[in-house]
């Protein structure tokens, strides 16, 4: 998804850094969703802040989001709305000239630096990538929740199955 508010000239960052305020809505969210319909979420509001500095050629990315995702309950299957915040911090490095195709392992100060290349940073696969890792691996919508009968589906959070106990 290349939204052009989201794309930074390299050149535009100064001496002090550039700072963006960030509102992604359901637009934003529905284009990525037109992308990528395995998303787990089916609508979202994030607000927060990106400053970007640059360091000799490297760029240090520090943002912060927070907002809300709406998403499928792991158990029940049920939408609810999940309050999400977080800060990160991001180290972006001129990318490689070749890249390599053989296997390379990579070390652990290799997972905190991502590349970029040409003339235009895109905020918005950064962003995209940092709602993610703000997700939880299996969203509830409460610890308590029960989840569905097994046998005939209901909702037991709702209401008591018929079902037989065994």
């Amino acid at each position: 998804m290349k939204d052009k508010s989201l794309q930074v000239a390299i050149k535009a960052i100064s001496e002090r850094g550039l700072e963006r305020s960030i509102d992604l809505g359901p637009d934003w969210f529905s284009q990525w969703q037109e992308e990528d319909p395995a998303l787990e979420f089916s609508t979202a509001q994030i607000k927060g802040k990106v400053r970007l500095e640059k360091h000799g050629r490297d760029i240090l990315v520090r943002g912060h989001l927070q907002g809300h995702l709406q998403l499928a309950c792991s158990r029940c299957l049920e939408n609810f709305v999940l309050p999400v915040e977080g800060d990160f911090d991001l180290l972006l490095a001129p990318g490689p000239e070749q890249i390599s195709s053989q296997d390379e392992e990579l070390t652990a100060a290799d997972l905190d630096v991502d590349y970029y290349s040409g003339e235009l940073l895109d905020l918005g696969a950064i962003l995209r990538e940092q709602i993610i890792l703000l997700m939880p691996l299996k969203p509830l919508c409460t610890e308590e929740c029960q989840g569905l009968c097994p046998r005939c589906g209901a909702v037991l959070n709702q209401e008591k199955c018929a079902c037989k106990k065994e």
